[in-house]
């Protein structure tokens, strides 16, 4: 991730994935300038004309969506507004991570702050205010079909604004009549379209995706570091990584993987013993590491660059281009985000996949001077046998999580909206599917660990050595059988935690090493 300023112009500055996660892990202050300010206070203006001439402009003097010919008077359109939240937060299921719902905030503001959406000073000020005192909405998990906006976790989201609701304030969950109670604050009185500018809008599916770049892009760097460690460990070949063989085929992805495993393997003993020895080819799980771990990068970088176009655009509905032209289209339609998150769970689900493939491979004893099981007293010990069945299971579970939500589209508001995304659902099974391959992942870490220690006294290139000797400190090795749920535990936090990265930064800034990768800007910052 990389973010070089300190601050964030909301509605001027350009947003990323990284920058939107240091905003709401308060790394970054997100701010309204005075110019901001002025372009969001003009289109306030546009909305409050069009409500004092009176002509028929869908949601600010009508009803939503089959209830759009429904014409509201002068003296109901502040209702409407504070009545579409209440009507619309229709969310179910366990809430989301406080971290993703402080996300949809932030992308909210951002999208408002373009000066499109009719919103009010007072209004994006209060928003802010909850992004500042970690005051963060719960917000239900399930609800949304993705098309018209996110409509009720949104809905969940701004309820608070309007004195309903619960937050989580600092880490307590309370009421939102509590939090005012606390913090001194009353209910707001939405204005015209204020309330539908509110829900409307994918940010719900778009914090879901900015999880997913992160989560995504630590798994697939962590991978490559693994896979190279099980290369060692099994005394696999460094030629299928050669520039020479990418080079006819030049993807990005396979590109960049194939220099990571030759930056990590280049000074190793162990890979210099067996330079000559009569294997001809390894299997394809370690051969191929670089055009399958490859074609997960580039579904990665794909999900990258649409979100990024997502975070910076205008999801509302209608959108206030000028006093003389007001615009009902479909940007709030999720479909972008629907298609390129189902890519991305798919993408994912293959690195558990091949990575389950190392593991059982490292386990069959078919590597010179490594044991079957990876043990060498086994009878009495099982050794590693069973560490894989789990893998086996999350693989299988991934796999039955990769049917396309976006494939489906339920009609909904009477046939209004014929035809949605389920983009929201897109967003959700890729994390899940993301949390099951960091526990693959720690799995391979520890078998890896294990194969690369029968490889003494030779040693590996100093990255790897480094990586081996943090494992070590965590997870020993093992000589017999035991309770190897607690190791697997160490290993997941080790991967969730990034360690590996880290390492990796770390002999690289000590030995003023460079990475090889013409891709490395690309593939390695979001």
């Amino acid at each position: 991730m990389s973010s070089s300023t300190k601050s964030f112009q909301f509605g001027e500055d350009h947003l990323t994935a990284g920058t939107a996660l240091s905003i709401a892990r308060g790394s970054i202050k997100g701010e309204i300038s005075s110019t901001t300010r002025e372009k969001i206070q003009s289109s306030f203006n546009v909305v409050a004309n069009i409500v004092e001439k009176g002509d028929p402009v869908y949601g600010i003097n009508t009803g939503f969506g089959p209830l759009c010919t429904t014409k509201i008077s002068k003296a109901e359109v502040k209702t409407l507004q504070t009545n579409i939240l209440k009507s619309h937060s229709v969310g179910v299921g366990p809430p989301i991570e406080t971290e993703i719902a402080k996300l949809m905030i932030v992308l909210k503001v951002h999208s408002l702050a373009k000066g499109y959406s009719g919103i009010a000073e007072a209004t994006l000020d209060r928003i802010l205010w909850h992004i500042d005192n970690n005051a963060i909405p719960l917000v239900p998990s399930q609800g949304s079909v993705g098309a018209s906006g996110d409509l009720a976790p949104l809905s969940h989201l701004f309820l608070p604004l309007i004195g309903l609701g619960k937050v989580n304030y600092n880490g307590e969950v309370m009421t939102t009549a509590e939090l005012f109670k606390k913090a001194g604050l009353q209910p707001l009185k939405l204005g015209p379209k204020e309330g539908l500018a509110l829900i409307n809008g994918t940010q719900f599916i778009a914090a879901h995706a900015v999880k997913v770049v992160e989560k995504m892009q630590a798994c697939l760097t962590q991978a490559d570091i693994i896979g190279a460690m099980m290369i060692e460990g099994l005394q696999g070949s460094v030629k299928p990584f050669f520039k020479e063989l990418h080079q006819l085929r030049p993807f990005k992805g396979n590109d960049h993987v194939a220099a990571n495993i030759r930056f990590l393997l280049k000074g190793s003993e162990i890979m210099e013993d067996h330079i000559n020895c009569e294997r001809v080819q390894d299997p394809y799980s370690l051969r191929c590491i670089p055009q399958v771990h490859g074609a997960s990068r580039n579904a990665w970088l794909h999900l990258k660059e649409l979100l990024e176009i997502e975070l910076n655009s205008v999801t509302d509905n209608p959108i206030i281009i000028d006093e003389d032209l007001t615009i009902s289209g479909g940007s709030f339609h999720g479909q972008p985000l629907a298609m390129v998150l189902d890519y991305a769970c798919l993408a994912a689900s293959e690195l558990g996949n091949i990575s389950d493939r190392r593991i059982y491979l490292a386990l069959e004893g078919n590597s010179p001077g490594v044991p079957k099981l990876l043990m060498e007293d086994t009878g009495i010990n099982s050794g590693y046998m069973i560490l894989q069945y789990t893998t086996a299971a999350l693989a299988s579970e991934n796999k039955g999580l990769c049917f396309p939500a976006s494939a489906d589209s339920i009609p909904t508001s009477l046939g209004q909206e014929d035809h949605v995304s389920m983009g929201s659902i897109s967003g959700r099974k890729a994390l899940q599917v993301l949390g099951n391959v960091e526990k693959i992942l720690a799995i391979e870490l520890l078998t890896a660990a294990q194969a690369f220690e029968f490889r003494k006294p030779l040693k590996s290139g100093i990255i790897l050595d480094e990586i081996h000797k943090e494992v070590r400190k965590k997870v020993a090795f093992a000589n017999k059988d035991r309770v190897f749920s607690d190791d697997i535990e160490k290993g997941i936090d080790i991967i969730q935690n990034k360690t590996l990265i880290r390492i990796v930064q770390k002999v690289m800034k000590q030995h003023k090493l460079t990475p090889n990768s013409p891709f490395e800007g690309e593939f390695e910052n979001y």
